[in-house]
């Protein structure tokens, strides 16, 4: 993970981290072997710079952190899951374009 703004998620840091975040949080589910997941990252990077201190953006990886993919469903990846005051408000599975992939991370701040 390249970004500076790009969080790294753990099922030991979910809970603090996401769920108990005072702003908005972006999770992306990923694997090291995923092709969409590797498409994904720079366009996860990007957004997490432009969004800096507006909303928490980060990766968790599947294959080492499975607690919390079992318990949101995750069975597909990429699946990004959009948080807001401890809740998951909207999710996506699969590989999303920059333009409509920020556009609902920026209704997340609404």
């Amino acid at each position: 993970m390249s970004s500076e703004h790009l969080k790294e998620f753990t099922d030991a840091n979910f809970v603090a981290e996401v769920m108990q975040s005072d702003i908005p949080v972006v999770v992306d589910f990923w694997a090291e072997w995923c092709g969409p997941c590797k498409m994904l990252t720079p366009i996860i990077n990007d957004i997490a710079g432009e969004l800096a201190g507006k909303v928490k953006i980060g990766k968790l990886n599947v294959d080492e952190n499975s607690k919390y993919a079992s318990q949101y469903g995750v069975t597909s990846i990429p699946t990004v899951l959009f948080v807001k005051g401890g809740k998951v408000v909207d999710q996506n599975v699969g590989l999303l374009a920059k333009a409509p992939l920020k556009a609902r991370i920026e209704a997340l701040l609404r």
